[in-house]
């Protein structure tokens, strides 16, 4: 219980002050002794409401044409990620995991480097849309859809509102589907409840904190404490 309080804590604290990452940071915090049909949804549990407070915190900054037509494309990748988590072989699902967390973190790092804005491309946002559904439903992560986002809003408040947005839809789906089809469990339930408010902390500090820390210091430390932890994963479940 120790270590899921400290991944609620850290985790939350990320989402409050980049806006993403949460899963990410809880997910390799808790992968090393916890499989991901286990800790998938109860970090969906406890990350709804902070999509939530995060997008009405934000909620002049919403843009339809940016939300909607993702969160259209992320629900039909959803699907076929929630099913390959529950049926997926455990250690296989954490390498993949390991790989993904490297691959978004260069491409995070690379991108806080140049921090360079492009146009949205419809072709990059169906492809990007339909993997980081796939990804939402296996893990939960949506760091590449992060990456989209990032580079067609202008600035942090912008880019957590309608990421938050995206979110919040794909929660309540993810959340109906993992309670039909058995992977929320009672216990889960039980623990999102216990571990709420380390979210809440987490979340308030992070929130407080992005408005004193440099955002993009923190977003290159979070980055590259991820790509190590992806890494190290990677080699733990490698036969």
């Amino acid at each position: 219980m120790i270590w899921l309080m400290i991944a609620a804590l850290c985790a939350y604290f990320v989402k409050g002050l980049c806006g993403f990452a949460n899963t990410l940071v809880f997910t390799t915090i808790l992968g090393f002794t916890m499989d991901n049909i286990n800790i998938s949804p109860l970090e969906v549990l406890l990350g709804y409401p902070t999509n939530v407070i995060l997008a009405w915190k934000e909620r002049k900054k919403l843009n339809k044409k940016i939300w909607l037509p993702l969160v259209c494309l992320v629900l039909a990748g959803s699907i076929p990620g929630i099913f390959l988590l529950k049926n997926a072989d455990a250690g296989v699902i954490k390498i993949i995991f390991g790989f993904v967390v490297v691959f978004i973190g260069l491409e995070m790092l690379i991108r806080e480097f140049t921090r360079k804005k492009s146009k949205g491309s419809k072709p990059v946002l169906i492809l990007i849309g339909v993997l980081s559904g796939v990804l939402c439903g296996l893990y939960g992560v949506g760091a590449l859809l992060a990456a989209y986002v990032n580079r067609v809003t202008e600035d942090s408040g912008a880019f957590k509102a309608n990421m938050c947005a995206v979110f919040i839809i794909e929660n309540m789906m993810r959340i109906g589907i993992y309670a039909v089809t058995g992977i929320i469990t009672l216990d889960t339930i039980k623990h999102a409840v216990i571990l709420m408010p380390f979210m809440l902390i987490g979340l308030f500090l992070g929130i407080k904190s992005s408005s004193v820390l440099d955002e993009h210091l923190a977003k290159k430390v979070v980055t590259i404490a991820l790509i190590i932890s992806g890494a190290a994963m990677i080699f733990d479940n490698l036969p």
